[in-house]
C-alpha cells in the first residue's frame, strides 16, 4: 500500500468519531434485549399494563377534578365578601382607603346609608322613620384562606362597627378542598407502591429468565449499564403504555367536568387537560423505571 493511500485513510478516519458505530450498535441492541424482555414476560405484560392503567386513570381523575374544584373555590371565594358597618359620622371614603392598603385585599365597594336606605325603601313596604342603617363597606378577599387575617386587622380599626361575612361557606369551601388534594397525595402514593411493586415482581421474573445471558455478560465484562439498561426501559414502557390507556377514561371526565363548568358559569382551569396528561406520562414513566432500577438492585447484583 503507497504512502498516499495510507495517508487519505488517516484522514478519513480523523474526520469520522471514533465511537460512533460502537454506540450505535450498543443502543440497538439495548433496544433489542427490551424489546425481548417484554416479549418474554409474555400474558404478564396485559396484566401490568391493565393494572396501572386503572390506578392512573384514578389519580388523573382525583388530580383533575381537585383542579376543577381548586377553581370553583377560587370563583366562589371572590364571592365571599366582608362586610364591614361604619360608626355614624366616619367618613367610608377614610376608612375605604385604609383597607385597601391591607394584603390580600381586591377590592372595596362602598355602600351609603342613604343609597341602602332607599334601595330598602323601594324593595320593602318601609314605614316612614329615621334612616337607621350605616354606611357600609363590602371588602372583597382574594381567597377563602386568608378571609380571618383580613377580618381581624379590620376589626380593629377606629370607626369600624361591625363585621360579618359567610363563615360556614367559607370554611366548608376549604375544608372540602383540603379533603380532594388530600385524597390526590394519597392517591399519587398508591400510585407509586403498586406501580413498584408491580414492576418489581416483573423484572424479577425477567432476571430469573435472562440469568444465564446475564451470567455471561458478566464474564465478557459487558458493563453495569449494558445490563440495567433495558429492564429500567422495560418498566418506562409500561408506565408509557400504561398512561396512554389511562387518557380514554379521561377525555371522559374531562368532558363531564367541563359541562358542570358551564352549568355553574365557572371557567374551566386554563391549560387542565394538557397538565393533567403531563402529569400521567411523567407518574408513570417516571415510577414504572423507578420500579424497575429498585428491582434491579435488589435481584440483580451489578
Amino acid at each position: 500500500m503507497t504512502d498516499t493511500s495510507m495517508k487519505f485513510k488517516k484522514k478519513v478516519k480523523s474526520g469520522i468519531p471514533k465511537d460512533w458505530l460502537g454506540e450505535l450498535r450498543i443502543t440497538s441492541r439495548i433496544i433489542i434485549e427490551t424489546i425481548k424482555g417484554i416479549y418474554r414476560t409474555g400474558w404478564i405484560n396485559i396484566a401490568i399494563i391493565t393494572t396501572m392503567a386503572a390506578i392512573l386513570t384514578i389519580f388523573g381523575a382525583l388530580f383533575r377534578t381537585a383542579l376543577s374544584l381548586t377553581e370553583f373555590a377560587k370563583q366562589f371565594g371572590n364571592m365571599l365578601e366582608i362586610s364591614v358597618y361604619l360608626k355614624n359620622n366616619i367618613s367610608p371614603e377614610h376608612i375605604s382607603s385604609r383597607i385597601r392598603e391591607i394584603e390580600h385585599v381586591e377590592k372595596v365597594t362602598i355602600i351609603t346609608k342613604e343609597a341602602a336606605w332607599k334601595t330598602m325603601k323601594r324593595e320593602f313596604d318601609v314605614a316612614d322613620i329615621t334612616n337607621p342603617l350605616p354606611d357600609t363597606l363590602h371588602v372583597r378577599i382574594d381567597n377563602p384562606e386568608n378571609i380571618n387575617e383580613v377580618y381581624k386587622k379590620i376589626k380593629i380599626m377606629p370607626g369600624v362597627e361591625d363585621l360579618s361575612y359567610a363563615t360556614d361557606i367559607a370554611k366548608q369551601m376549604e375544608m372540602f378542598n383540603k379533603v380532594v388534594h388530600t385524597m390526590t397525595l394519597v392517591v399519587v402514593i398508591f400510585v407509586a407502591v403498586l406501580t413498584i411493586a408491580i414492576i418489581n415482581n416483573t423484572i424479577q421474573l425477567v432476571i430469573q429468565n435472562q440469568k444465564e445471558e446475564i451470567e455471561i455478560m458478566r464474564l465478557m465484562g459487558v458493563s453495569n449499564w449494558y445490563i440495567k439498561l433495558p429492564l429500567i426501559l422495560q418498566g418506562a414502557i409500561y408506565g408509557f403504555i400504561s398512561a396512554f390507556i389511562a387518557l380514554i377514561p379521561m377525555n371522559a371526565v374531562q368532558r363531564g367536568l367541563l359541562i358542570v363548568h358551564e352549568h355553574f358559569m365557572v371557567p374551566s382551569p386554563l391549560l387542565a387537560t394538557n397538565i393533567v396528561t403531563l402529569a400521567l406520562f411523567v407518574i408513570a414513566i417516571g415510577f414504572g423505571a423507578g420500579g424497575s432500577m429498585l428491582s434491579i438492585k435488589e435481584h440483580l447484583k451489578v
